[in-house]
């Protein structure tokens, strides 16, 4: 069933080309839009790239108070600073990207939650976009869309579980189905849903909370 909704999704909303940026932005907008709306993260990558912040090394040799400034538009900034700064010492002591995501998948994936303010959404998403690897996130559009069409509740590893098995073993299809389930949650299954318009409405058991 899961291909079928992401043909069904994808033939509806098109192809996504998520995560913008590149390799750097991707992590710490991994960390930005925690609690918060795409469009604020922008805002504070947008802060970021006038300043000419475009590596781990240059957010380290920011104080603190700057930081805060850049990224105050995507809110919990006090949080979000320090967690960037945690990150970042982190990211530096790897000796680059390209030797961090050279690191077996789940080696990384501990060493990631294992740094303050890194749960597992967080973790995935950077081991997906920025790492290419095959690891499905699951956040809360996937938690509310699966709730909603299938009738059930499952765990974080529950879920991911379940789309690893069921999905293509495929980059591509994993970072474009994660993408187009936020898609259908913005725009149709909402926290109010708009069930009539939406392109699984045939298939949904339409439970709402």
């Amino acid at each position: 069933m899961i291909r079928k909704i992401y043909s069904l999704l994808l033939k509806h909303y098109g192809k996504q080309n998520w995560w913008p940026g590149n390799r750097f932005e991707i992590v710490i907008s991994a960390i930005l839009t925690q609690n918060t709306r795409w469009e604020n993260v922008e805002k504070s990558l947008e802060n970021m790239r006038r300043k000419g912040i475009d590596s781990f090394k240059k957010i380290l040799e920011l104080d603190d108070g700057a930081l805060k400034e850049l990224i105050r538009p995507s809110g919990f900034y006090n949080q979000k600073a320090e967690r960037l700064k945690i990150l970042s010492e982190y990211m530096e002591s790897q000796g680059g990207l390209e030797k961090l995501f050279s690191k077996n998948k789940h080696k990384l994936r501990k060493e990631l939650l294992a740094l303050k303010g890194i749960g597992p959404e967080t973790a995935d998403s950077i081991l997906l976009y920025a790492g290419d690897k095959l690891i499905f996130p699951i956040d809360a559009y996937t938690k509310r869309f699966w709730k909603r069409f299938f009738g059930e509740e499952k765990t974080y590893h529950e879920l991911q579980e379940i789309f690893h098995k069921e999905l293509p073993r495929d980059l591509e299809a994993y970072k474009e189905m994660h993408a187009l389930i936020v898609e259908l949650c913005k725009n149709h299954c909402k926290k109010r849903p708009l069930c009539d318009s939406c392109p699984l409405s045939e298939h949904c058991k339409k439970i709402t909370d």
